[in-house]
């Protein structure tokens, strides 16, 4: 896969994954047809060498991995980990809002959302719904309305003069998008409307709708920007990248040292849920892979933690470390903080410098300023559970958590090339 076949390629990942359902469902289509084999936690396993598995929890996260040709426990694992969450506004249980003959949804904020990105843009809405249908069978099904159904229109300035110096949202009374108009005597209920959706999309008949998570996302799809097109820019960059590269890693090394994949949900709430990374998902499928010997396993392996970091903006160069302030298509940037906010150590960097340096792909390194706080990801999460040396790295971007971001074309497949010679590896230290 080439530079240019791989963005075109990542465009119609992140296009086709609006929420972490349906990047799961991406993934596991992607796997299916490279021969992995889907694997059930109610049920045995029973794995073979030379093969590729992947396991889903809750929907919203998966773990694939190939076994390889070796033994697992002398091999150890080449690992990567990414999240399939992103911020965003999460639809309520009770979501109807009339005013004024307009019909709006409550919503409610999910992650560090940058809120003002989200006024004036076409928004569509996806994720999952629970229903009975006309058989009495309680089941899942995917929703995603695709076109523009939705906007959260601007207060003019006529009538906020200050808006430009001083204007704050209020996530309760700004935020509901408006999706329609209505007379004053409807009684159209959201449920009602999802059914409408549902049978639209699948034709899948249903007697009630008992839940979902459904999210509002833009509705504008990835793009190369830029007058030579040095940039992509698109919604959920942060973190579906890194699961695009870990994903595209994993299908195109050799396959014959044992390599994961884990993309795990909830990283941008913190990560405790029975699927994030703080919770027992990698755990439970390394013990049933590895056994008793699993513990000799992960003292010969390496998780590299793929999560974006912030590139240095022209416009605000003075809130970067004046030694490390990462460039757009200068390379992955190495991620480092001594409080443990990430999980980088002069080894777990070495390696990958090392890899880096004998392909001949650039690299850069990331320290926060010192005097203002550090962000984190799932690396430091994923090492204090398994106990495994941790790389955290990320291409650098623009505009992380808005609802549309920015990264450079180059830096992906740099990054790619890396973690497809690490995956592959005969030895990691």
């Amino acid at each position: 896969m080439e530079h240019t076949e791989f963005n075109k390629d990542l465009i119609e990942f992140l296009n086709a994954s609006p929420t972490p359902w349906h990047a799961v469902n991406t993934m596991k289509t992607r796997l299916e047809a490279a021969g992995f084999q889907p694997l059930d936690e109610r049920e045995e396993w029973s794995l073979q060498p030379g093969h590729g598995y992947y396991v889903t929890r809750n929907g919203s996260s998966i773990v694939a991995f190939r076994t390889g040709a070796k033994d697992v426990v002398s091999s150890g694992i080449r690992m990567v980990g990414a999240h399939t969450d992103s911020p965003c506004l999460k639809v309520k249980p009770n979501p109807e809002i009339r005013r004024k003959g307009f019909f709006q949804l409550g919503v409610e904020v999910y992650g560090g959302v940058l809120l003002n990105p989200w006024f004036d843009r076409d928004l569509s809405l996806a994720g999952r719904v629970t229903v009975l249908d006309d058989n009495g069978k309680v089941r899942d099904t995917l929703v995603n309305f695709r076109k523009p159904v939705a906007i959260i229109p601007s207060l003019a300035i006529h009538l906020d003069r200050e808006a430009n110096s001083s204007r704050t949202v209020n996530a309760q009374t700004d935020l509901p998008p408006v999706v329609m108009q209505v007379p004053e005597t409807d009684t159209t209920t959201f449920a009602e409307l999802l059914k409408q959706q549902i049978a639209k999309e699948s034709g899948l008949q249903t007697s009630k709708i008992l839940g979902y998570e459904l999210s509002f996302y833009d509705a504008q799809g990835a793009a190369l920007v830029g007058l030579r097109e040095e940039f992509l820019a698109s919604a959920r960059l942060d973190n579906l990248l890194s699961c695009y590269i870990g994903l595209q890693a994993l299908l195109e090394t050799s396959g014959d040292e044992p390599a994961l994949l884990v993309c795990n949900d909830h990283e941008e709430v913190g990560s405790m849920s029975a699927e994030g990374a703080q919770g027992p998902f990698l755990t439970a499928v390394l013990d049933r892979w590895c056994g008793a010997g699993k513990s000799r396993a992960i003292a010969r392996s390496m998780m590299i933690s793929a999560d974006n970091a912030h590139g240095i903006h022209p416009n605000y160069a003075d809130r970067h470390d004046e030694n490390h302030g990462p460039l757009l298509n200068q390379g992955p940037v190495i991620k480092v903080n001594h409080n443990q906010r990430y999980a980088t150590n002069s080894r777990s960097a070495a390696l990958y410098r090392h890899i880096s340096d004998e392909l001949g792909l650039p690299h850069q390194t990331f320290v926060v300023r010192s005097d203002m706080g550090c962000g984190s990801t799932i690396g430091p999460l994923t090492a204090g559970n398994l106990g495994v040396t941790t790389l955290d790295i990320g291409v650098p971007q623009f505009a992380m958590h808005s609802i549309r971001e920015m990264i450079g074309t180059r830096d992906g497949y740099t990054l790619f090339q890396v973690l497809r010679e690490f995956m592959q590896r005969a030895e990691v230290f």
